[in-house]
């Protein structure tokens, strides 16, 4: 290449990377500028390779935080692992292997009634202890209470400050909506955390078929979805998922494997971590089946 063309490519690269600086400088510039306006300027950003396509997917991830509510990411009530505050340590030592949780909400006589949060750590120690307690209850930190309607920057800023790691999530009646913990929230801005009890996961259809006739459904398909695709009339107006409506039906956290079977419809759990139902198989049964558990 001649100094001249080594010049002039020079010349070029600089006028993009002066375009795109002057660019985000007016972004933040303090003059009135919509959300939309900022992601384009980070979009041409990465089209003129000044930030990578992961740090793209970030940045748009922090962003959109401040737009999501603790109601658009926390884990419902009917996927929750809480544990009865009266149960024996060996039953309670069970759950907490099962799960793969840190942390747990114990409550009381019903799951509305929240008396703490216990950390797998405090529980380990109780159990090993000489002259250790004779219930959870001296084991308990106090639980915080969030409305679903809270910010998420909002609520990781509190998080950080607090260095809690849990929030109890209650409706407009006082009563429990669900759960959200940190690792929910920072999951908006830098993607799905994997952990060693998590499985891969194929998001590229909610409802696939197979060879063998059976669908595979994610359980985060929308219950008006679902019935539209099948012809089915599931209720949706205490869940909105069919991961929540069959959680709910099953009367515990499933499991991969456990089945249920709803009106023709044969539910059989095909991935499920400690934390929620990710998948089921679906088989269909004739329309003159009728469900006789």
């Amino acid at each position: 290449m001649s100094e001249d063309d080594s010049s002039s490519s020079t010349l070029e690269h600089n006028e993009k990377k002066r375009s795109w600086l002057e660019r985000l400088t007016a972004a933040f510039s303090g003059e009135p500028h919509t959300r939309d306006e900022l992601v384009a300027v980070l979009h041409t950003a990465h089209e003129d390779g000044l930030i990578a396509a992961d740090t793209l997917r970030m940045m748009e991830g922090a962003i959109s935080v401040a737009e999501l509510t603790v109601g658009d990411v926390m884990i419902s009530r009917s996927q929750m692992v809480s544990l009865p505050v009266e149960a024996p340590f060996l039953d309670l030592m069970k759950q907490v292997v099962e799960s793969g949780h840190s942390r747990f909400p114990v409550h009381g006589d019903n799951k509305d009634d929240i008396l703490g949060i216990l950390l797998a750590k405090d529980l380990l120690r109780g159990v090993v202890a000489d002259n250790g307690p004779a219930n959870i209850r001296e084991l308990l930190r106090p639980a915080v209470l969030i409305p679903e309607a809270k910010k998420l920057n909002v609520l990781l800023k509190e998080f950080r400050l607090s260095r809690n790691h849990m929030a109890i999530v209650v409706d407009e009646y006082g009563g429990v909506a669900g759960l959200v913990t940190i690792e929910d929230v920072l999951e908006q801005i830098v993607g799905e955390i994997d952990d060693e009890h998590d499985e891969a996961e194929d998001h590229t259809s909610q409802i696939a078929i197979q060879a063998d006739g059976q669908y595979v459904v994610d359980a985060l398909t929308a219950i008006e979805d679902f019935n539209e695709r099948f012809g089915a009339t599931f209720p949706d107006d205490d869940y909105d998922t069919i991961g929540g409506l069959v959680t709910e039906a099953i009367g515990h956290l499933p499991e991969t494997g456990d089945e249920l079977t709803l009106d023709r419809f044969v539910f059989r759990v095909a991935r499920a971590d400690a934390r929620r139902v990710q998948a089921f198989h679906v088989t269909v049964l004739p329309p003159d089946t009728h469900n006789k558990d």
